[in-house]
């Protein structure tokens, strides 16, 4: 597998000052985001102030978007002991699954051993220790996926922007009438019969 060329220094676009810094949590990779930064001012070739403001309002949008996604699969990561604490309660009751669920998510190797070996006997795998880590994560997991549409939505709105910035208008308000055919009623009865 090939490894794509990381943008150097000089291809990364400059930040306008009126941006600000990148919109970066902490432990978020900055090169990463350069480098996200200098692909769709590449691949959009920014022409003017509007165009500045439009690469940096998608490479957040985008940023964002890769967050809550990432940011969802840590969140069900950090919580799965929670799973595997709800699919051990029926078989060993409350006060025996919690200490186990809690060595398991310390990695104890003699906690990993009882979760396979009594998932096992209940003929269950991992994937029913995840169905209950999204039940018990339900609520924010809605509401990270609800964030994420929105971001996807506010992105596609700018691409548009874009399009519509960059699209030729036209001169006055005439259409040529050559570009259109007319359809009569009974074109559209046969098409509905058909």
């Amino acid at each position: 597998m090939t490894k794509k060329p990381v943008p150097s220094a000089s291809a990364v676009p400059t930040r306008l000052a009126l941006f600000g810094p990148p919109p970066l949590l902490e432990g978020e990779d900055s090169a990463a985001y350069d480098e996200l930064l200098a692909l769709v001012s590449g691949s959009m070739k920014p022409a003017d102030v509007l165009d500045e403001i439009w690469v940096r309002d998608l490479v957040d949008l985008i940023w964002e978007t890769f967050r809550w996604r990432r940011l969802k699969t840590k969140l069900i990561a950090a919580t799965t002991y929670k799973g595997v604490k709800a699919v051990l309660e029926p078989m060993i009751g409350w006060l025996a699954a919690a200490p186990i669920a809690e060595g398991w998510a310390r990695h104890d190797a003699k906690a990993i051993k009882e979760v396979t070996e009594r998932l096992a006997s209940a003929n269950l795998s991992m994937d029913a220790v995840m169905a209950q880590t999204l039940v018990a994560n339900l609520t924010d997991i809605e509401r990270i996926d609800r964030m994420t549409m929105n971001a996807e939505a506010r992105r596609a709105a700018v691409m548009r922007e874009v399009e519509r910035h960059r699209t030729p208008r036209r001169v006055g308000d005439e259409i040529e009438v050559s570009q259109f055919k007319e359809i009569t009623a009974p074109q559209i009865t046969n098409r509905i019969v058909a």
